[in-house]
């Protein structure tokens, strides 16, 4: 699989499917793991990071896991390209950013990843369409036993796993569920859903992570802490506040309905007449009228759209993807000029799935 074979697919993790596909877009489960030889990536001589990077691109190729990996080295790609790896979720922002040798293995429905020398020498990856918690958990489990049975964990019996950050030293365990909010934001009900999350010490944050902001209503909530905590009791915690932010959203979404259904209507309707006719589109814009579409479409108030085909726009009018689509660089101007371009031809087809 090369990196341009990614375009043509919209990712696993985005096909709306899944149980509570309405509100929850994608689970992910994340595992910090290091090599037990090696000092942690931020401390690694170039040579160093060099022979990590051999030894962990070996092993994972070789890895009998269900479906081969695929390797990119992200120090040889363009800045262009390591976006492009951003906005799939597949890498993460620091990871594109840092210096040094590093790459990522992917598997063919982007459901399983594994960043090397990151902020640590493994960031093992499961990302999958709904709330599905205990599957995610289950398949990085598995990939994370058979990764261990080649190579030599940083891990100690008193702390556990030893990690780069000490808020992952522990099971180094992240288990996020990305959720979109758009009625709570619009019944002003979003503040004093995340106050009463963080009393419980889960984090929020935006589309891409932490220090972004929340484009279009999508929300990541996550554990903040993994020291002291097993697996089970990171799991527990999320399992049992997300269903309650999806019965905030779906009443909220009730609300407007029955209390302002004339007012949201004309919100839906101008948001998809907008992306269906504007000839320059910033990314922001879209993100935040494609969320009001979507938010139609669930509320049944748009017919000739689906979710997957929504969030395959969400995905494809990124910069990176953008101009992965035009084959060229492209500026600012232009970027949205494109954008533009390509939502109107894909709505006027109805882009129905």
């Amino acid at each position: 699989m090369k990196l341009d074979d990614l375009i043509k697919n919209t990712g696993e993790w985005l096909r709306g499917a899944g149980p509570e596909a309405d509100v929850v877009v994608s689970t992910r489960v994340r595992l910090a793991r290091n090599l037990a030889d090696f000092p942690f990536s931020n401390r690694a001589s170039p040579l160093q990071k060099g022979e990590i990077e051999s030894i962990l691109r070996d092993r994972l190729l070789r890895l009998n896991s269900g479906s081969e990996f695929s390797y990119m080295q992200v120090h040889s790609l363009s800045s262009v390209d390591r976006q492009f790896l951003v906005e799939r979720q597949l890498i993460s922002r620091e990871h594109a950013a840092t210096e040094g040798q590093r790459g990522v293995a992917i598997e063919p429905r982007e459901t399983r990843s594994v960043m090397i020398n990151e902020e640590d020498h493994l960031r093992l990856q499961v990302l999958r369409s709904g709330f599905v918690l205990e599957e995610a958990w289950e398949d990085i489990d598995r990939l994370d036993d058979l990764i261990e049975q080649r190579v030599t964990y940083a891990f100690s019996e008193e702390f556990g796993y030893l990690t780069a950050c000490p808020t992952n030293v522990g099971t180094g365990m992240r288990a996020s569920v990305m959720l979109h909010l758009p009625a709570l934001q619009l019944t002003k009900q979003l503040e004093k859903v995340f106050r009463a999350l963080q009393k419980i010490n889960l984090a929020v944050r935006g589309l891409y992570g932490e220090g972004t902001r929340a484009s279009g209503d999508f929300y990541q909530i996550s554990n903040q802490v993994t020291l002291g905590k097993s697996e089970a009791d990171i799991l527990r915690e999320i399992r049992e506040v997300i269903p309650q932010i999806i019965d905030y959203e779906r009443k909220a979404r009730s609300s407007l309905l029955r209390e302002s259904k004339s007012i949201i209507q004309d919100k839906i309707s101008r948001a998809y007449g907008t992306l269906r006719s504007a000839t320059m589109m910033t990314s922001e814009e879209t993100m935040d009228l494609l969320s009001s579409v979507r938010l139609g479409i669930n509320l049944h108030l748009i017919e000739d759209l689906t979710i997957p085909a929504i969030n395959e726009l969400f995905l494809q009018t990124q910069p990176a993807h953008l101009q992965k689509l035009q084959g060229s660089a492209l500026d600012g101007e232009e970027r949205n000029v494109a954008r533009a371009n390509y939502l109107r031809l894909k709505l006027k087809q109805g882009h129905r799935d």
